[in-house]
């Protein structure tokens, strides 16, 4: 006798139990700046830029992202004036408005570690990317800045032009992940 067995159809954004959606809107402005200048950026922006790999810092909305030495990722609401704020810090430093390039993807629910390690090989353990840890990494093909936001979500910024490619593959190991 043959065995019949029915396939269950997921509806294609069905993820299981962890969520990817889109950020919403925001200001981000690349920082560089010689370690000099790190003092007066700071104050200008109201709280103290990161000095450690991984680290980061907020303050209400704003998060700044230690990317490299003397480099920052900094994100804020989307009518924040950053850059405006920087320029008061009267310091050698280049603040450059990205906002129009990045979109940020959230990544959160039980399981959101396995969703962004099918396409990361970073070490997503809480010992080894603890919550607030940041990091430019890899994603399948393209580089992005992961952010842990708490125990159970991260925050992934990538170019605009790889968007479509790095939401659809978050979808993909979500619904794997969910298996």
């Amino acid at each position: 006798m043959v065995e019949m067995i029915q396939a269950t159809r997921l509806h294609p954004l069905q993820a299981g139990s962890v969520s990817v959606a889109l950020a919403d809107n925001a200001t981000r402005v690349s920082l560089r700046a010689r370690s000099d200048a790190i003092p007066a950026l700071s104050k200008a922006l109201g709280l103290n830029l990161p000095v450690k790999p991984k680290s980061t810092v907020a303050n209400g909305s704003r998060t700044a992202m230690w990317i490299g030495p003397d480099e920052w990722l900094i994100i804020d609401g989307a009518d924040s004036s950053l850059v405006a704020d920087l320029a008061k810090g009267q310091v050698l430093h280049s603040a450059v408005d990205i906002s129009h390039r990045n979109v940020g993807i959230i990544v959160s629910g039980k399981g959101a570690d396995r969703v962004v390690n099918g396409g990361c090989p970073q070490d997503l353990s809480l010992k080894a990317f603890p919550v607030g840890a940041a990091s430019r990494t890899v994603f399948g093909k393209i580089e992005i800045v992961l952010l842990r936001t708490s125990e159970n979500s991260f925050r992934i910024e990538c170019w605009r032009s790889f968007s479509t490619y790095a939401y659809g593959f978050l979808q993909e190991s979500a619904r794997d992940a969910a298996v």
